[in-house]
């Protein structure tokens, strides 16, 4: 991504709805799988370091190893807590097999050239019975400036990131979309509205939008946690184990 873009996300990652309700999912699977126990966790690609800032936070026995390319983003993710990051291509992860109980890459896959090279190498360093957990954006048809912005490469249905998962040796145990309710006002702010002169929609949003957002994905994660699915939103999360 642009330098400016790593420069926003720092500002707004500990409050934006958007990255509290991704992490709130992230964190959610990665229990199912680890528990509250000691743990070895990579995030493959962990940008400015917003996830293994929070999650430190909430589960103190996790130790966490972040790799991201981008050298500013490594900087980044160190001045904000995180201790152990490698600038490294997901791609070519540096660490030798089976080296991790779980694997959580969130927003990553949809920028690199071979994603399935990418899952490839995070089902290479996970341990036997361990999880992956990855975040992608949804739906061709949503397209924008916001994806030209960040520099994405696509954007995924659910059968395509289950036979992703699939070539890379990963059994896929759960795909579900997210950011459903407010798909209808992405659509309208991304489909039908003049471009922002500020690239992406990551930004501080204004105080009343963000109490109705977050309220929105407080309903979400109850739904998630009671049917287990949803089938449209603008996110698609997806959990694979090897085999």
């Amino acid at each position: 991504m642009e330098t400016e873009e790593y420069r926003k996300m720092v500002a707004v990652e500990d409050g934006m709805w958007y990255y509290r309700a991704l992490h709130a999912h992230l964190h959610r699977e990665l229990v199912r799988a680890l528990g509250h126990r000691t743990a070895q966790v990579l995030d493959a690609g962990c940008g400015s370091g917003g996830l293994i800032r929070r999650l430190s936070r909430t589960e103190p026995l996790w130790q966490w190893t972040g790799v991201d390319v981008s050298p500013l983003a490594c900087a980044l993710a160190r001045e904000r807590g995180a201790t152990d990051v490698r600038e490294a291509s997901v791609t070519k992860l540096p660490f030798p097999g089976a080296s991790f109980d779980a694997v959580v890459s969130a927003d990553v896959l949809y920028h690199v050239d071979d994603d399935v090279a990418a899952l490839r190498e995070f089902a290479r360093v996970l341990r036997p019975g361990g999880r992956v957990v990855v975040n992608v954006p949804a739906h061709r048809w949503l397209w924008s400036y916001h994806d030209v912005a960040t520099h994405a490469k696509r954007r995924y249905v659910r059968g395509e990131i289950r036979a992703k998962m699939a070539s890379a040796g990963l059994r896929a145990i759960r795909v579900t979309h997210w950011n459903t309710l407010p798909l209808p006002l992405v659509i309208v702010r991304r489909k039908l509205m003049p471009a922002p002169a500020g690239g992406s929609d990551v930004h501080p949003y204004p105080a009343a939008l963000e109490a109705v957002l977050g309220a929105a994905m407080a309903l979400e994660r109850m739904w998630l946690g009671l049917a287990g699915a949803i089938p449209l939103g603008s996110s698609i999360l997806a959990v694979g184990q090897i085999g």
